[in-house]
């Protein structure tokens, strides 16, 4: 795994165990998340799929769907 992600990966474990808010936030994405899981599996293109799936949540992530920013 890359520094990057490594240091992410922490900072995120750190935030959940201190914030009943952060891990409702958490429960809901991974909700989220395993939706999406679903139908990348369904499809015939699965790269294609993760690829419209990634393109979305950074969308999301930097506010242009529409919702403010994720911070």
């Amino acid at each position: 795994m890359s520094l990057a992600l490594k240091t992410l990966a922490q900072f995120a474990i750190k935030k959940l165990a201190s914030s009943p808010e952060a891990r409702q936030k958490a429960a809901e994405v991974a909700r989220v998340v395993a939706e999406e899981a679903k139908q990348i599996s369904a499809q015939d293109d699965r790269a294609r799929a993760a690829g419209k799936a990634f393109s979305k949540a950074m969308r999301s992530l930097k506010g242009e769907d529409g919702r403010p920013p994720v911070r």
